[in-house]
């Protein structure tokens, strides 16, 4: 329980007309959950606007009331505070609420397209070796210490993100890594955290179903930056176009990294297998358990990260070479016969292009590399094609088939995908609505020492099909087809 008057000091934007001499008991945007001495915000949204459910939230006792616009004859029984942004206002609230945590531990946020997992999960487990006490926010799973909490979403909302960071601190953690989704930042999820680093990794084609543009896709993940204090830290990979654009605005200290271009933290691939890859790291060679440039890419941002919050480097260094991939990120499995299957989350043109690159640097060149990839329903729908050209383009054979199609016809969205095939490549896809029978298609046509890359969903259990979540896994798809029970 907090004074309001407390929650609300340094706010900027608000306006409170009323007590703010009062016990607040709990902070909630549904309505369903409030009782008295709640705190309701009435958040704005993009299908219902939080502001109709007001009157139910003054039913059922709540104390105060956030909002963007006041009702035509507010009630002065209670406590009204309007905000420019209420969601802006509800993060410092709810950091306020439960002690300001992030001040409590060093916060980095890692942003971009792809990559955000699994350097999170490995700047986690790392920090971890070091011998720290650290939490972790992720589209995979989320930790307090050593305790696992199920992620329902890439970055949480902002009241279940200072509650887990609460709980961080209580648990004694020092460090909290978390992905920053450009969601996100517009939705202002991340407001009331103190940030002691920010990191990008990269921009590509993704999420144009709710920003519309790439512009406002690329100035959501700029917003991170742009907020950064002069105490902090901005990394950014300037591989990528958009790297240096991310820091214009930011007062934080400047970082770069790049494995093609002039920057603070260098990385080369000097071997590349398909059990892992030795990679010089500034001057220093190291082997890893990851394959691809793109992951030498991740591999970096996590060694600068972690140089930037005072680690050694050969130390560092030291338990990169001892980390594994992330669940469902390049994460292989190879049959009693030889077939080889990775199963990753490549979920954009760009990511479905990185890791077939990946498998293709690794490749003798007398393997068939099958590659099954769907796209998601109720979600951008043009980069459908673009994934499935990029598919095409660098496997022998495709087989488009379901992901998530949510409310959509899985078939439909085939056919979307299809569009994107070039007519020399035509002849090597297929399509198979159901995603296990692709999967086991490939299974069955693969000969020993060939490849098979089933994309799009990696680590998730289940495929969502007319709103309804059943349990799928490729990874078991893939264990039960080739009789294995362990991973590679």
């Amino acid at each position: 329980m907090k004074f309001l008057s407390e929650l609300l000091s340094g706010i900027k934007g608000v306006h409170v007309t009323g007590n703010t001499d009062i016990m607040i008991e709990g902070i909630t945007f549904d309505s369903r959950n409030v009782s008295p001495g709640s705190l309701f915000a009435a958040l704005p949204g993009s299908t219902v606007d939080g502001h109709i459910f007001i009157p139910a939230a003054i039913e059922k006792g709540a104390a105060a009331i956030l909002c963007e616009q006041l009702p035509e004859n507010p009630g002065r029984q209670i406590t009204w505070i309007t905000a420019e942004s209420a969601p802006f206002a509800l993060g410092h609230i709810a950091s306020g609420f439960y002690g300001n945590p992030s001040s409590a531990m060093k916060v980095v946020g890692i942003t971009g397209t792809n990559g955000k997992t699994t350097t999170a999960t490995l700047l986690y487990r790392l920090f971890k070796e070091l011998g720290h006490k650290a939490g972790l926010l992720s589209t995979v799973c989320n930790y307090v210490d050593n305790k696992q909490i199920a992620a329902t979403h890439t970055t949480p909302d902002p009241l279940e993100i200072q509650k887990l960071m609460a709980e961080m601190v209580e648990a004694g953690c020092t460090y909290c890594f978390m992905e920053v989704s450009s969601h996100a930042v517009d939705q202002e999820r991340i407001a009331g955290i103190d940030f002691d680093g920010g990191v990008f990794s990269n921009l590509t084609h993704d999420h144009l179903d709710y920003h519309k543009t790439f512009a406002e896709y690329r100035n959501a993940k700029k917003k991170f930056f742009d907020r950064l204090g002069p105490d902090a830290f901005a990394i950014t990979n300037t591989d990528d176009k958009n790297g240096l654009f991310m820091l214009q605005n930011t007062a934080a200290r400047k970082l770069t990294y790049a494995s093609k271009t002039l920057a603070d933290f260098k990385v080369k691939v000097i071997e590349s297998h398909f059990d892992g890859m030795l990679i010089n790291i500034n001057g220093t060679e190291v082997w890893t358990h990851f394959v691809g440039n793109f992951n030498a890419a991740n591999l970096l941002a996590v060694y600068s990260t972690a140089i930037s919050l005072g680690a050694e480097s050969d130390e560092v260094l030291r338990i990169i070479s001892l980390l594994k991939p992330v669940d469902g990120r390049f994460e292989t499995f190879k049959s009693p016969s030889g077939i080889y299957a990775v199963v990753d989350y490549a979920h954009t043109p760009d990511a479905i292009k990185n890791v077939l690159s990946a498998i293709n640097e690794v490749r003798t060149g007398n393997e068939t590399l099958f590659t099954v990839v769907g796209a998601g329903g109720d979600r951008d729908r043009t980069k459908r094609p673009e994934m499935a050209y990029e598919a095409a383009i660098a496997s022998n054979k495709v087989i488009l088939t379901s992901d998530n199609p949510r409310s959509e016809d899985p078939e439909v969205i085939i056919t979307e995908m299809v569009k994107g095939i070039p007519a020399d490549k035509a002849a090597n896809v297929v399509t198979i609505t159901n995603r296990k029978e692709a999967i086991r298609t490939a299974c069955m046509m693969a000969r020993p020492g060939d490849i098979i890359l089933i994309a799009g969903k990696g680590h998730e259990d289940y495929q969502e099909i007319k709103g309804v979540k059943h349990h799928f896994d490729d990874r078991e798809v893939v264990r039960e087809i080739f009789n294995v029970t362990n991973q590679n």
